[in-house]
């Protein structure tokens, strides 16, 4: 467990509560990275996850002084290069749109986020964009296997080739040639800036979408924007032979820490994917139901969903859910 800055910390405190209630079969290792941490801290909540194969996250602050993200250090060095949000509405939550269901699958260590820059001369930042060919073909191969698995119908990737031609190009070829060993499922590219406005328009277009890392960042927090906002959707994060899991957006909340007003929702979706992950279903089923009831039956929402409810308030509810199936 890293519980990372920001609210971090809190949720993890009610995922550990929500835990202890359900009767969950998981001891949780602790560590914590602050923005000065060295480079030994980092190092040692890597050996942690390497250790487990298992991790979950809030999101962790930088010192702009850093020569990397801790976040994209963490991806790198344990090769999760894909990204998987599933974005979904709450019946009777607030939200821009009813009935989404979309699962964007995002590229996770290259692209944008390759953390390749450098002055040229003083005023004059060049930033090196990574496409490579094994990657990209990695990740359209995992967009697929999983739409195929899902009973998903259409794949979209989404990129900028018209104007990167041999990036994002090389992305977009290896997409189509992928599409040919899928031919059951109907296959369609877009360019990013039009994607957006179809999201805003007409999201159920979509079914899953797969695309590189700086695009993910911007879907993914439009989408969450769609359904409610950034306390619901859970992220995953997988390589070959680790995951972690956090909140879809990777947003701090440092604005409203200790205010009891976070929604954990997000969070405790997080807890919740990383138990499937580990095969204990029943458990997983448990929260998920719990939180499901929470908001679209006894309508508990935090002030981000137009609601009243604190986040303690949000919690005891999916506790009480909890405590109910736990005797079963």
């Amino acid at each position: 467990m890293l519980p990372g800055g920001g609210i971090g910390p809190e949720l993890m405190s009610f995922v550990k509560e929500v835990f202890m209630f359900g009767g969950v079969p998981i001891n949780f290792e602790t560590i914590q990275i602050y923005p000065s941490s060295r480079d030994d801290d980092l190092q040692n909540a890597i050996t942690s996850i390497r250790r487990n194969g298992v991790a979950i996250k809030g999101n962790l602050i930088d010192n702009f002084n850093n020569e990397i993200s801790h976040n994209v250090a963490i991806r790198n060095e344990l090769d999760l290069f894909v990204n998987v949000l599933h974005m979904y509405s709450y019946k009777n939550v607030p939200s821009k749109h009813q009935n989404i269901d979309i699962i964007v699958v995002r590229q996770n260590i290259e692209g944008e986020y390759t953390m390749l820059e450098h002055e040229v001369v003083e005023g004059v930042v060049e930033y090196l964009k990574v496409i490579t060919k094994e990657n990209s073909r990695r990740l359209a191969r995992y967009a697929f296997e999983l739409a195929l698995n899902n009973g998903r119908k259409k794949v979209t990737s989404v990129h900028k080739a018209n104007i990167m031609k041999l990036s994002d190009g090389l992305f977009l070829k290896i997409c189509f040639e992928m599409a040919k060993e899928y031919p059951d499922l109907q296959f369609e590219q877009i360019i990013v800036d039009n994607c957006c406005m179809q999201l805003v328009s007409n999201p159920h277009q979509f079914d899953v979408m797969v695309m590189p890392n700086l695009y993910g960042t911007i879907i993914t927090n439009i989408i969450c924007g769609l359904v409610g906002g950034v306390g619901l959707i859970s992220g995953r994060n997988y390589g070959e032979n680790y995951a972690v899991f956090e909140p879809g957006t990777r947003n701090t909340g440092t604005d409203i820490v200790g205010s009891n007003i976070a929604n954990p929702v997000a969070m405790l979706n997080a807890s919740a994917d990383m138990l499937e992950h580990l095969g204990l279903n029943f458990h997983c089923d448990m929260i998920r139901t719990a939180i499901t009831k929470t908001l679209s039956e006894d309508l508990v929402h935090t002030m981000d969903l137009c609601g009243k409810a604190s986040t303690t308030d949000v919690v005891g509810n999916i506790i009480k859910h909890v405590k109910h199936f736990a005797k079963m």
